[in-house]
């Protein structure tokens, strides 16, 4: 966080055979460390990014904690997909998920009206999703093998889920062969999140990570 050079002035005195003056400048504060992951550190900035981006997706953001948690399950995959050499993300593949957070909104101009309101430039935003669809997309070819969605899941979210949002609408709930292909891709990303939480847990207990809560916090 970049905070505006601070200036303090003295009142001049004025003494018999001298004149004093005394100008405090106040030392400016360009960022400070939230966090370090083995040798490499997350900043204050990082969270306040972080922390923006969230409001435009959801319209508030979580605590400074939860955020930096965020922030270090990110550099723990990021670092997997380095250095497994991982492809980074296509332009068309960004363009579609910033498409994606567009039709989120009902319209273009209160989407740009939000990203003005929450201070992200359209290079930044596209930046964050860049880096939202590289990390999405390893642990997507990491997991997604190993998930195995049955028939039976299928049926009970089905009649569990899909009949119920649909009736609650108000709304004639679609047939389950026409549901069938979502039901089995939702539950898919389920597993895909639950095994990588597991990897993340496991990943956090190997490695050195301090954080540095901010002065006066306990």
């Amino acid at each position: 966080m970049r905070l505006a050079r601070q200036l303090a002035c003295f009142a001049t005195l004025i003494c018999t055979s001298a004149f004093m003056a005394g100008i405090v400048r106040a030392q400016q504060v360009v960022d400070r460390i939230a966090a370090r992951v083995d040798e490499e550190i997350i900043l204050q900035s990082d969270i306040e990014q972080l922390a923006r981006y969230q409001m435009l997706v959801d319209g508030k953001s979580e605590s400074e904690e939860r955020i930096l948690d965020r922030l270090i399950d990110q550099w723990i995959v990021r670092k997997e997909a380095e250095a497994s050499r991982f492809p980074i993300a296509s332009e068309a593949d960004v363009d579609r998920g910033l498409q994606r957070l567009k039709r989120s909104f009902a319209k273009t101009e209160d989407f740009d009206a939000q990203r003005q309101k929450v201070g992200l430039s359209e290079n930044e935003l596209r930046q964050i999703v860049a880096a939202q669809v590289y990390l999405s997309n390893y642990l997507d070819s990491r997991f997604r093998p190993t998930v195995r969605v049955d028939e039976q899941a299928i049926t009970d979210f089905y009649e569990h889920a899909v009949i119920p949002r649909a009736k609650a609408r108000g709304q004639e709930p679609p047939s389950l062969e026409v549901a069938r292909d979502l039901i089995q891709e939702a539950l898919t990303q389920r597993g895909i999140n639950d095994q990588a939480d597991l990897w993340l847990k496991e990943s956090h207990a190997r490695l050195r990570i301090t954080k540095f809560p901010v002065e006066g916090e306990k």
